[in-house]
């Protein structure tokens, strides 16, 4: 029997990323090439942030430009993998009775193909991606995501894409790249260890860790990913950081790889 895919959790920060050749991208592209290549993605993204969980169910999802104020080239870029009905459906199977709408005009936002854009270049591997609930709690998002971990042996790859740390009140908009913030590399700090000792129920009540956490993730968006990633680990499986750094002195480009 195959090795169970991997689940990983990337910090996607700026959508520029999508044309930049850095040291974030350049990580991405070496997991595209070290990891075993997948059947499908299924992408849970913190721009696909609504009141209802629903999964994209397309043959040919559209290339969403989900932002305002960047450079031409940015709303050029397309990403014309195909989607994956089988897959949508079985989402919906694993997670049943929680009620998973089909969606069909929803699409691939940048939080999925700013990062798979260099992990899988020639977008040749189908994708679904599965919207956040924003109007369930942390713990509703973890269940969520150990109910998913099956996927892992039929050859999925479970991505989240978010940010550990994201407040974009505090970062750093000019042409240079500040230190992090006290705060914000105590609390990825902090958060690494819990996640290495397997401490899963502090990350899922984050809001009570403190000061650090509530400036490191002023809304869950962009934190929510990781928890999916996290319940699909296994008793024995490691978890490590195969990408790391600050963007902008506030935003955490940490990469979680379970398996």
């Amino acid at each position: 029997m195959p090795k169970a895919m991997p689940a990983i959790f990337f910090g996607h920060g700026n959508p520029m990323n999508a044309l930049q050749k850095n040291q974030w991208t350049a990580g991405w592209a070496a997991i595209g090439r070290d990891i075993p290549r997948p059947r499908a993605v299924l992408c849970i993204s913190a721009h696909w942030y609504l009141p209802a969980t629903m999964v994209t169910s397309m043959t040919a999802p559209r290339t969403i430009h989900d932002f305002g104020g960047f450079p031409r080239e940015l709303y050029q870029v397309q990403y014309p993998a195909p989607g994956d009905p089988k897959l949508a459906r079985r989402v919906q199977e694993l997670l049943a009775p929680i009620p998973i709408a089909a969606d069909t005009s929803w699409g691939f936002d940048h939080g999925t193909w700013s990062v798979l854009v260099h992990v899988y270049p020639d977008a040749d591997i189908p994708i679904v991606q599965l919207s956040i609930d924003e109007n369930q709690p942390a713990a509703f998002h973890f269940e969520i995501g150990r109910r998913l971990a099956p996927l892992r042996d039929e050859q999925i790859l479970i991505v989240g894409s978010g940010n550990l740390v994201h407040n974009l009140h505090t970062y750093s908009w000019g042409t240079y790249t500040p230190e992090p913030f006290d705060w914000a590399a105590r609390f990825e700090t902090n958060a690494k260890k819990l996640m290495s000792e397997g401490e899963f129920d502090r990350l899922v009540e984050y809001q009570s860790l403190g000061r650090d956490a509530l400036l490191s993730i002023p809304t869950p968006d962009h934190y929510l990913p990781l928890l999916y990633i996290l319940a699909t680990k296994r008793d024995g499986e490691e978890i490590t950081f195969p990408v790391l750094g600050v963007d902008g002195g506030s935003i955490s480009m940490l990469t979680v790889r379970v398996g």
